[in-house]
């Protein structure tokens, strides 16, 4: 089974994105609350059901795979649906709202033996994978912290969508962006047992962040320092890895974010400028493409997805403690 039969639940902007990098014909069946939606993701994929019905759409027997794109809130509810059924699921991060809803995802698809891959797509950029080869070579050193920046600045009535209501999303640019800053910078410094930060809103008339500001430090006191915002304004993806012997800088995520590029600095005995080198990545990002190949090899070799529920909890979890001193 190279191409999985698979379902998407969500025919908003993300599953039309996830439909157009899928095989012709693989999408056996589309749900969406608004059956017009469904409806028109449908038309696109030969011999594709329409439905509005969740139940359907598990239950169905031409159906490996759910690919879930909607609301927060509805996540983990539907994933569980779904792996309850033994069908495998990719789930859009942040994979849910609560650590709990996690742990009972996780626990329903150990009983079926059910994958769940979620959607942190951010590992596959070109930039990314550069910078995970040259990281795992050890010519950086020992880590020393890591320093992250994304941010974006919203549109008018940004405020009135679903993510400014909690209900829905969880939470605001933290669980938004910022989780995405958290996932990527686990990668290099592991585990974060301690959790500082704060999230106002400072633009937005909305009860929900519009800024995260994170001080995340590892067992070894090792530091990620992050920042996540929709009050940017010019569009901004930032994040530099410094080791003892060097350092990498991530730009960019392609189109309003700018060029992707990737620059080493190699750190010399005498100190002073370093050696320097970069990669430019003008290419369209694909991204979600070798995320969806990676995940249907998950399926054939039935192997435990990365990033999966393991990896979302992690992000997740700190996201929870930074919320929870709000309150």
């Amino acid at each position: 089974m190279t191409t999985p039969r698979i379902a998407l639940i969500g025919c908003g902007l993300v599953g039309q994105k996830r439909l157009k990098l899928l095989p012709p014909g693989c999408v056996t069946v589309a749900c969406d609350l608004q059956m017009v939606r469904a409806q028109k993701l449908a038309a696109q994929s030969p011999g594709c059901l329409a439905t509005d019905s969740v139940q359907q759409t598990i239950a169905s027997p031409n159906v490996d795979v759910v690919m879930i794109a909607t609301v927060n809130a509805s996540l983990a509810p539907l994933a569980t649906q779904a792996v309850e059924r033994g069908k495998h699921v990719l789930i859009e991060k942040p994979a849910a709202i609560s650590v709990k809803q996690l742990d009972e995802l996780e626990a329903a698809a150990v009983k079926t033996g059910a994958l769940v891959r979620v959607g942190y797509n951010h590992r596959y950029h070109p930039a990314c994978l550069k910078a995970l080869e040259i990281f795992r070579s050890g010519v950086l050193g020992p880590m020393m912290f890591v320093r992250g920046r994304y941010g974006q600045g919203g549109r008018i009535g940004y405020d009135k969508e679903w993510r400014a209501d909690p209900k829905l999303s969880g939470g605001g640019e933290l669980i938004d962006q910022g989780v995405h800053l958290i996932d990527l910078a686990g990668i290099f410094l592991g585990e974060f047992i301690q959790v500082d930060g704060h999230t106002p809103t400072y633009f937005w008339n909305m009860p929900v962040d519009d800024n995260a500001f994170l001080s995340l430090r590892n067992a070894e006191g090792k530091t990620a320092w992050l920042h996540a915002s929709c009050t940017e304004w010019k569009n901004l993806f930032s994040l530099e890895v410094y080791g003892r012997d060097g350092k990498l800088h991530w730009e960019g995520l392609g189109g309003s974010y700018g060029s992707e590029r990737l620059t080493y600095y190699k750190m010399l005995p005498q100190m002073g400028p370093p050696e320097t080198k970069v990669w430019e990545f003008p290419q369209a990002d694909e991204s979600w493409k070798l995320e969806m190949t990676e995940f249907f090899e998950d399926v054939r070799l039935k192997r435990t997805p990365v990033p999966g529920l393991k990896e979302a909890r992690a992000a997740l979890a700190v996201v929870e403690k930074i919320y929870s001193r709000k309150n």
